[in-house]
């Protein structure tokens, strides 16, 4: 596998960004590990990072690179600050910028494939909403969503009476009904339904001691209520907190969900 740190302008945000990515790269000598690329388009994991932290973290926590080898499969992680993936009402793009521009720019960089069979979104706290918004209101993108230790709104159902909390929720909507939009997730799901779009398939996980477990509680319900579960709709929760143990398990949980067949095995 080939790491790349990319740095490019982004004309959704008006200002140069950071992205890591990571390439399939076939290696025979390679020891202790499976590294094997396809012959055309790569597929590719969209993985979205949380509140506190940015395109570097999953690396630094995770091993991801060593799950995503023996797929055959591209992971890009990008930047988005503090945005919760939304359009700021003070603030930058972001939403626009990971749901079009990004796509469109890493595909004139990289052999990234544009089926949606090969295309999936995940991520986690913060990054799990964000994956849930912007999978759902783009559905004929990706072919699955994997949302950890979130809910399906990066606004809390009983948002922490506090003046940083405030200040955020300022400026990304100022007040605004978000009500019918892209920020709706649960809207969002309703009308692919109505509309016949394609449906994602949709991982969620959550621990037991983790904060976010009443929101994360009521999204399963609500995709739980879905007659004939459209979605595919798979929930697991278990014993774990907001932390990168829970993370680091349950990445590796939603890479088997998506069934994406392992090449083959050439490990030393």
């Amino acid at each position: 596998m080939a790491l790349l740190h990319v740095n490019f302008f982004s004309e959704s945000l008006g200002m140069s960004v950071a992205c890591d990515v990571i390439l399939p790269q076939r290696a025979t000598k390679q020891i202790g590990m499976a590294a094997e690329a396809r012959q055309d388009k790569h597929p590719v994991l969209w993985l979205l990072h949380g509140a506190s932290d940015n395109h570097t973290i999953w690396q630094r926590r995770t091993s991801i690179e060593r799950y995503a080898a023996p797929l055959g499969l591209a992971v890009v992680m990008p930047n988005a600050h503090l945005s919760s993936y939304a359009d700021m009402v003070h603030g930058g793009k972001y939403y626009t910028y990971i749901s079009q521009e990004l796509p469109a720019i890493m595909r004139s960089f990289f052999p990234l494939s544009e089926k949606r069979e090969d295309n999936f979104i995940a991520g986690l706290s913060m990054g799990g909403a964000g994956c849930l918004k912007i999978g759902l209101a783009n559905p004929e993108h990706y072919a699955a969503i994997g949302c950890l230790s979130a809910g399906a709104s990066n606004v809390p159902r009983k948002a922490p009476a506090n003046p940083s909390w405030e200040r955020r929720l300022k400026l990304l909507y100022d007040g605004k009904d978000i009500t019918g939009t892209v920020e709706d997730t649960f809207y969002s799901a309703q009308k692919i339904l109505e509309t016949g779009a394609p449906v994602p398939r949709i991982f969620h996980a959550c621990g037991t001691e983790d904060f976010v477990l009443e929101n994360a509680r009521a999204t399963r319900d609500f995709f739980l209520g879905l007659e004939g579960n459209p979605f595919d709709y798979t929930y697991e929760e278990h014993p774990g907190a907001h932390t990168w143990e829970f993370w680091d398990e349950h990445i590796q949980h939603f890479l088997k969900f998506i069934d994406l067949k392992p090449l083959e095995d050439i490990r030393n």
